[in-house]
């Protein structure tokens, strides 16, 4: 394989890794949450969130950490490291913090703090715990679809700026 065709490859591999990984986010964030509010009783929401959660976040972490390494292999191939001094550029400033929110929450907070806290929480009083959760996700998702906007229009030379 030739440079060009691994950049091609880098480059497949990090939008099917995006499309995954926002794509469970939108699914858990419009789908599964709502569902889980409207379950009447707080052990099924806490077990059910457990259980999907959990495929989800294995999904997540695998996706996070493809679009990592195929996203800075990227801007070592390309040498486009000077992008993050060009305000033109906010989508990459962007990319790289929403990859840096997951990252951090799937495995460093996720299983140190957040899991715990949560289920404390959750089986305290679930219904303000996923209004909060509810919320967190709508947060991440709206700024992970601007990104997403950013991303393809700026790459494709449209800059918002």
């Amino acid at each position: 394989m030739n440079d060009y065709e691994i950049l091609t490859l880098a480059r497949v591999l990090h939008v099917l890794a995006v499309v995954l990984w926002i794509g469970g986010v939108a699914m858990v964030t419009t789908v599964i949450i709502p569902s889980i509010k409207k379950l009447t009783s707080k052990e099924d929401q806490i077990k059910t969130f457990e259980q999907l959660e959990h495929k989800f976040a294995t999904q997540a972490k695998i996706t996070t950490l493809i679009t990592g390494i195929t996203g800075f292999y990227m801007l070592y191939a390309l040498d486009g490291w000077q992008r993050y001094l060009d305000v033109h550029y906010w989508w990459i400033h962007a990319m790289t913090l929403v990859w840096f929110i997951f990252t951090l929450v799937l495995y460093v907070l996720e299983p140190l703090v957040l899991h715990k806290v949560l289920k404390k929480y959750a089986e305290e009083n679930p219904s303000k715990t996923f209004k909060i959760m509810h919320r967190a996700h709508w947060f991440l998702l709206l700024l992970s679809l601007i990104t997403i906007v950013g991303a393809v229009a700026g790459s494709h030379g449209w800059f918002f700026i």
